[in-house]
């Protein structure tokens, strides 16, 4: 709706909608953070326990669906580690580790990265609301002009 037939009115529109999208962007950058975050929170339960590990040792196998079976530990010096694009290799207890925490510098990079994104995008948002204020404004300062003159 345009205040004072300037036109503004589509522009308006116009940033409202921008300002929509790089709000959904935000919160999608936020949600990817927390997935992140979890990953984070996992490499550092597993290599918790591989530090704990030692050979003779029971633990709990998940098997999937929800069902486990205990199992001896044999070997701490034969862990599999998901080194990523579905390839895996076998470490022994201190390469397990440093692969881990290598996975962990690699997401903590990425979430800086991400962080940088929020905060563009914050400042991109903080511009449109600015030039709404403005344009809003403008609309507000013709719209009293015309009363005015109409007087």
């Amino acid at each position: 709706m345009s205040l004072g037939g300037g036109g503004g009115g589509g522009q308006m529109q116009e940033i409202a909608e921008q300002i929509e999208t790089l709000e959904q962007q935000q919160q999608a950058l936020k949600a990817e953070i927390e997935a992140l975050r979890q990953e984070q929170q996992d490499i550092d339960d597993a290599t918790e326990a591989i530090e704990e590990l030692e050979s003779g040792s029971t633990v709990q196998v998940p098997l999937g669906g929800g069902a486990y079976v205990g199992a001896e530990i044999v070997d701490v010096d034969e862990i599999i580690v998901e080194l990523g694009a579905d390839y895996a290799a076998e470490r022994g207890q201190d390469g397990a580790i440093d692969s881990l925490e290598s996975k962990r510098d690699t997401l903590d990079d990425r979430i800086e990265e991400l962080q940088s994104d929020i905060a563009e995008i914050e400042t991109q948002t903080e511009r449109l609301e600015e030039e709404a204020q403005q344009m809003q404004a403008q609309q507000m300062q013709q719209l009293q002009q015309q009363q005015q003159q109409d007087q």
